[in-house]
């Protein structure tokens, strides 16, 4: 999955949400789960996303909704294999952009 979100420094959780394409509620519950999405929050108490969030998240959707791990497992898999999971998640993403551009090109022809 390939996210597209504008170039700014924090992201609502709306945003995020339909970013991903799922509920906030879902947003809210891996935030309790998973100690790396730390959110700010304003005055009010909506919480505003920067990039480093977003990148965690998308590992996380990545583990949990692509590959199928359970919570625990992706839990286990973020402490045990962070760096290792992280470099090979920004390869995957950068291959399937360059797919989808080489697609795009055989389509023009």
């Amino acid at each position: 999955m390939h996210i597209n979100l504008p170039e700014k420094r924090y992201y609502s959780i709306g945003e995020v949400a339909e970013a991903f394409k799922v509920n906030a509620s879902l947003i809210r519950f891996w935030e309790k789960e998973f100690d790396v999405i730390k959110p700010k929050k304003n005055a009010k108490g909506n919480r505003k996303f920067t990039p480093e969030d977003i990148k965690n998240l998308e590992l996380i959707y990545h583990l949990v909704k692509e590959r199928g791990f359970t919570l625990e497992g992706a839990k286990i898999h973020l402490k045990e294999e962070k760096q290792k999971t992280l470099s090979n998640f920004e390869i995957i993403r950068k291959l399937e952009s360059v797919k989808a551009e080489l697609i795009n090109l055989k389509n023009q022809l």
